[in-house]
């Protein structure tokens, strides 16, 4: 049996999921953040598709993480390019990875999680997305270097 706080951690877990697929949406269909948000807590959170059952996410974490990356996309790019090699602009990049560097770097620069909470999380989130790659390994630097430069005073 699952206890309350396993429950509220996967909860959290799913929506980090979430918010990068719905990320990569508003990039990849031009939608607006209010029109995904809709459509994942209608459709998605606890949904079940061909007998999959898909997570119950926690709704509040997802939108947090949705509005913070659309008000600090800016910023949040910048620190990206800041962390990435130089000859891989953040515009080169999977956009899948873009999608997980912005819902990650909100949660970096507007939120109470401690960064090495949010660096594991979303480290677990690219090995559902790239289960084989070099990944993780890419993500897990990157958002030392964006945690750093976000929380300085956390390191």
């Amino acid at each position: 049996m699952t206890s309350k706080a396993d429950q509220k951690r996967q909860m959290k877990s799913a929506a980090r999921l979430y918010a990068v697929q719905a990320l990569f949406q508003m990039e990849s269909a031009g939608q607006t953040v209010e029109k995904v948000m809709v459509e994942f807590e209608d459709h998605r959170f606890g949904a079940t598709y061909d007998g999959d059952e898909m997570a119950e996410g926690d709704v509040k974490l997802f939108r947090r993480i949705m509005e913070s990356a659309v008000n600090w996309q800016a910023k949040i790019d910048q620190m990206t390019d800041r962390a990435l090699v130089a000859k891989w602009p953040l515009g080169r990049i999977d956009p899948t990875l873009r999608a997980l560097f912005r819902a990650a770097g909100a949660e970096l620069i507007d939120s109470d999680t401690p960064p090495k909470v949010v660096i594991n999380e979303y480290v677990d989130v690219v090995k559902a997305f790239f289960p084989e790659g070099k990944e993780p390994k890419l993500v897990n630097g990157v958002l030392d270097h964006m945690a750093r430069e976000a929380k300085p005073e956390a390191f």
